[in-house]
């Protein structure tokens, strides 16, 4: 199997899914801003699983394996949308502390509702073993690239 094939294959997949959570209607309940984004999910998911410290944006860089200047434009984006607030951190002045608006947490959990299914649909007919080897896969595959952007 050829590399390029591997990775258009992981590309198309990343695209479907983006996708089929775009369709996802609001149900009427109107919302604070566009839907979000799979990263800015990530975020959210990551801040409401870390309620009781603080979260600053280097957190966010280190957790999701991104750049400094992609998790400062998400971060951006999402204060812009009234998902998220940068305050003051209590413990050092210098830096702002990422917290969740109360809307932003109730739009999470009627998303991440969806993702569920969506995971759902995804998985469906395939073995638990066939995933688990899978899911080793990608791991590996995201080590070896670790590696090489590490050189």
């Amino acid at each position: 199997m050829k590399e390029e094939r591997m990775l258009y294959q992981i590309k198309e997949l990343e695209k479907m899914i983006f996708r089929a959570l775009l369709l996802e209607q609001n149900g009427g309940e109107e919302l604070p801003c566009k839907p979000p984004t799979p990263t800015q999910m990530q975020i959210l998911e990551y801040i409401l699983k870390h309620q009781q410290e603080e979260i600053f944006q280097k957190d966010l860089e280190e957790v999701l394996n991104l750049r400094r200047a992609t998790v400062s434009g998400v971060l951006q984006t999402m204060e812009k949308n009234h998902l998220i607030e940068r305050v003051i951190s209590s413990q050092d002045a210098r830096v702002k502390k990422i917290i969740l608006n109360p809307k932003a947490q109730a739009m999470f959990r009627q998303k991440e509702k969806k993702m569920q299914e969506l995971e759902k649909i995804v998985i469906q007919g395939i073995e638990e073993h066939d995933l688990e080897s899978f899911s080793s896969v990608l791991k590996r595959m995201k080590e070896n690239l670790k590696k090489y952007l590490s050189k």
